[in-house]
């Protein structure tokens, strides 16, 4: 894998239902990029599902530095965050979200059952969901004078650089975005290009 790309879930999804002695566990999916957003999700996976034993959670932020948590919410330790975690491991995402909701059917399932119980479900769950991949993305501030435009146009589409925000004036401020592995590339061409300055963001 190329070190400037990364894989997350396109959209929210749910995995299939998994069974074991009457216990149903429904495992959810959701793309964050901060935990505000798990507090969220959870809180409104928790309402929908008021009636379940168990709400086992883990989740991985972040894309060159990671930051991850798994929760058993109440399982035995070690029994329903590590596994789900481990399946988000495994499929090599990040900035994803897995929830499992566990109803309790009567017949304790021991920690092993456990195990396969989460795992399985979080597999199901992200076998459900379209994983993309992403470039990771440098940001920078190019500011020159509007004579200078088309020539910055240019170079900026030679080189496929995408513009995330500009203001066209007299003085002409655009930020842009570079895909990791061509940055320096660009940094260099514009701090030698002379009437205009570039900035990292």
């Amino acid at each position: 894998m190329e070190n400037d790309l990364y894989k997350t879930i396109k959209a929210p999804a749910q995995g299939e239902l998994f069974k074991d002695k009457n216990s149903k566990f429904y495992g959810f999916a959701f793309p964050v990029t901060h935990e505000d957003h798990v507090k969220t999700h959870l809180e409104a996976i928790k309402k929908e599902h008021y009636a379940a034993r168990h709400w086992c959670y883990a989740y991985q932020i972040g894309i060159e530095t990671l930051h991850y948590r798994a929760n058993d919410d109440g399982e035995p330790n070690n029994s329903a965050g590590m596994p789900i975690y481990g399946q988000l491991q495994s499929f090599e995402v990040t900035n994803t979200l897995i929830i499992v909701v566990r109803y309790y059917g009567g017949v304790k399932l021991g920690v092993g059952g456990l195990i396969n119980a989460y795992r399985t479900s979080a597999q199901l769950t992200l076998e459900a969901c379209e994983i993309v991949e992403r470039t990771i993305n440098s940001s920078y501030q190019l500011q020159f004078e509007y004579k200078n435009m088309s020539k910055v146009m240019r170079i900026l589409k030679e080189n496929d650089v995408q513009i995330t925000n500009q203001i066209l004036e007299l003085d002409c401020l655009l930020e842009i975005s570079v895909r990791k592995n061509h940055s320096e590339k660009i940094f260099e061409l514009f701090s030698h290009f002379f009437g205009v300055e570039i900035k990292t963001l």
